[in-house]
């Protein structure tokens, strides 16, 4: 079998490395790297004694200043990304950049003021427990204003075993009941989201009350400036320094004595490398779990998204409409998250199988490519592309550094080791698994092994089940055994599951249980507002088509507009916003 490169190092060597489209700071010297992890020590015990009053006041002066930043953000994200900052792509940046930071940080600034209030952030929905013992707290819809931009999408969060309803605020925002000694903490930025290290900072610095430094990953730093005016107030504040480099300023700042803790989105080698070093020693190392570094090191690194489609009889509109929202998790970001549909499971002997296949052909072929802007995405693609030559290239690339859309259909399940089972692509490329199943309980139970015990990675699956199938009686169970039993941190019923990144108060992070030696998708969650300490996983569910159509959906024409809008309305709620962002969504 060919020799895959690694799917998602950060710092690709050689002809894979990052060239930036635009201008990019110099490296941080390493004596400034110093200096701000002093200072960051310094203040690190004022931190931790910092009146939650004080908090939520600073992240309202961050939502201020970054307001009016929000259009260059998106501009400098499309541009980066070889979309037309002017074009219906450009949501994709709105989206992924100041929107969901401002949603996120005005849900860590209210959990403040609940805590300021009544010493626990307040959880917007019931708490219950399921037959099994489990609770479950309900935190989306989290206002009247999610249940309008959000129809029908409800999320929890399920507890730890031993959590019971009466426990669960005792295990909420540890460090402001018991606060901890002062810590330093390094955030290892991604470079595929623009709004991943500064959520990373603010869950850091607001949850877990410790002081940040943030390097931002080479593929972001074109970001740097604007990002670092967002998070001005917190500069200010003497809690937050931001840096600049490539792996030399991470393994500097990793080692350097000052610094207690990390965090890291992006590939489980490069987490690897830093907890037990490189090459066939780092190997042996992680083999006797002997690392070389031994400090708190919390991480989110990738997955193989599974996206379960479950039969059952469906109308040409939900064809259609489904297989754009599949689709969509594929284009969005050229391909490069780790909540992109890597793997299309189906029944087998489903009659419509064929028919949703054709019409995600032909949705991709509408599709224009993609800039690869992620160092090693064309080996990556030529890679898979030569271990499967069955597999369909769909889309002709219009410009240099473009790749079009693979998908590889009819994949057997029992192929173990292949690569679309073992390795994250992180570029253009999704596979399709027909399994072989007498009923649609059957399938479930069969797609939820298959997608637990063949499939890299606990970070989130997306399930889609039509609401006839999903209420007949024989169905039911088995729907409700797979939304508890994929090991997964994020469950979504027929919306993207990537809702779990972007709702802003679900925690995100693998599903519990890695450990250094076999980390997987990752330790710890961030994105985590109301500050859970024990959760296992979000479930989200969702009507089996949206209305209106989701913004994030790839042939939206008014999205870049709505999105202009919703991202101000999540900075100043004013209500005035409200009519052209419904205006724009209802013509998409």
């Amino acid at each position: 079998m060919t020799t895959m490169p690694d799917s998602t190092t950060p710092f690709a060597p050689g002809p894979h490395a990052y060239v930036p489209r635009l201008p990019v700071p110099d490296a941080t010297p390493l004596p400034v790297c110093d200096a701000a992890v002093a200072e960051l020590r310094a203040a690190a015990d004022r931190w931790v004694r910092t009146s939650p009053e004080r908090k939520a006041a600073l992240l309202d002066e961050v939502i201020r200043v970054t307001l009016p930043l929000a259009a260059r953000w998106t501009e400098l994200g499309s541009i980066h990304e070889g979309v037309s900052p002017a074009g219906p792509d450009a949501a994709e940046e709105a989206i992924v950049g100041p929107y969901i930071f401002l949603r996120a940080t005005r849900y860590h600034r209210r959990a403040l003021l609940d805590i300021a209030r009544d010493g626990v952030p307040r959880i917007p929905g019931p708490v219950r427990t399921l037959p099994d013992g489990t609770v479950t707290a309900r935190v989306m819809p989290a206002d009247p204003i999610d249940r309008l931009f959000y129809i029908g999408t409800e999320a929890d969060v399920w507890m730890e075993p031993g959590v019971t309803a009466e426990s669960l605020p005792s295990t909420m925002a540890g460090a402001y009941r018991t606060p901890p000694p002062g810590r330093v903490c390094l955030v290892l930025g991604a470079g595929n989201a623009s709004s991943i290290g500064p959520l990373d900072v603010i869950h850091k610095l607001f949850v877990e009350n410790q002081v940040c430094i943030l390097k931002l990953h080479p593929v972001m730093a074109h970001l740097a400036e604007l990002q670092e005016a967002c998070l001005a107030p917190l500069v200010r504040e003497g809690v937050l320094r931001v840096v600049h480099g490539d792996a030399d300023v991470g393994a500097h700042l990793a080692a350097h004595p000052g610094v207690d803790t990390l965090h890291i989105t992006g590939s489980d080698k490069t987490y690897e490398a830093i907890v037990f070093g490189g090459g066939p020693e780092g190997q042996e190392r992680k083999r006797r779990d002997d690392p070389v570094l031994h400090k708190p090191f919390s991480a989110e690194l990738g997955n193989l998204t599974p996206i379960i489609v479950v039969p059952g009889r469906w109308s040409e509109g939900d064809l259609a409409y489904h297989a754009e929202n599949i689709v969509t998790m594929l284009t969005n970001n050229a391909g490069f998250n780790c909540t992109t549909s890597r793997v299309i499971v189906t029944a087998a002997s489903w009659p419509q199988r064929g028919a949703l296949l054709d019409r995600i052909r032909a949705r991709l072929a509408q599709v224009p490519t993609r800039l690869a802007y992620y160092p090693g995405a064309a080996a990556r693609f030529a890679a898979f592309g030569e271990v499967h030559p069955e597999a369909e290239r769909i889309g002709r690339p219009g410009a240099e550094g473009e790749l079009p859309w693979m998908l590889i259909p009819g994949l057997s399940p029992d192929a173990t080791g292949d690569p679309c089972y073992r390795i994250e692509a992180f570029c253009s490329v999704t596979a399709e698994t027909p399994i072989e199943a007498s009923s649609a309980a059957e399938f479930l139970d069969r797609a939820t092994a298959f997608a637990n015990d063949q499939l890299w990675g606990t970070l989130n699956a997306t399930v889609i089940v039509d609401p006839r199938t999903a209420r007949d009686p024989q169905v039911r169970p088995a729907l409700d055994r797979a939304i508890r039993d994929l090991r997964y941190g994020a469950v979504s019923l027929n919306h993207w599951s990537a809702v779990g990144y972007g709702l802003g108060i679900t925690p995100w992070g693998a599903y519990p249980g890695h450990t250094r030696t076999d980390i997987g998708s990752g330790t710890g969650v961030v994105h985590n507002p109301l500050m859970f300490e024990r959760p296992v996983k979000t479930v989200a569910r969702s009507p089996f088509r949206a209305w209106p159509k989701p913004l994030w959906f790839s042939s939206h024409r008014r999205a870049h507009g709505a999105m202009a809008q919703l991202v101000q309305f999540e900075g100043d709620r004013n209500p005035a916003r409200l009519v052209p962002i419904f205006w724009n969504a209802l013509r998409g």
